[in-house]
């Protein structure tokens, strides 16, 4: 089955939290509200398999050349199934054209010992994403939930080929 992925809009908005509402054991019981809100202040995008939202991210833009993936989910009867990695490799190349040239992500460190955190990290491993702290306790986390900070090069930022 084809995925398509396109930019998000507001009609939007109440799947994308249903899709988080769906996934307790990775969200706290305040996202859906964070999510709301951040579809409305940043870039959003949306995949869809057969017409439906079936998974989102959403990404703040920190300067010209820096963004952060803020959220991303992937409906829990959709995982594994090249969703999440269709909606992010767009993501990233919109934001590469766009002339970000490096991207932060924040997830649930390992030391945490939470196992559906396993294919999370897998994941953001698989796509470039290079954990380079851990921050504990990190601002509006809840306390025990140590997050790893990863970034993914776009763009060459010294040497030859840097602007």
């Amino acid at each position: 089955m084809a995925t398509t992925v396109r930019h998000s809009t507001d009609r939007d908005v109440g799947r994308c939290t249903e899709i988080v509402r769906s996934l307790p054991d990775h969200f706290t019981d305040d996202v859906p509200e964070k999510v709301e809100r951040d579809l409305a202040a940043h870039s959003g995008w949306v995949a869809l398999r057969s017409g439906a939202v079936v998974a989102f991210a959403i990404v703040d833009r920190r300067s010209s050349e820096a963004a952060e993936v803020l959220w991303i989910a992937v409906d829990d009867a959709e995982r594994g199934q090249g969703v999440g990695s269709a909606l992010l490799d767009r993501v990233m190349s919109e934001l590469a054209d766009a002339g970000v040239r490096v991207v932060e992500v924040k997830t649930l460190d390992e030391s945490a010992d939470y196992e559906p955190y396993i294919a999370t990290r897998a994941f953001w491993a698989a796509h470039g994403f290079l954990q380079i702290d851990t921050i504990d306790p990190l601002p509006d986390w809840p306390p025990g939930n140590p997050a790893a900070i990863c970034v993914a090069a776009l763009a060459v930022s010294r040497g030859p080929g840097a602007r």
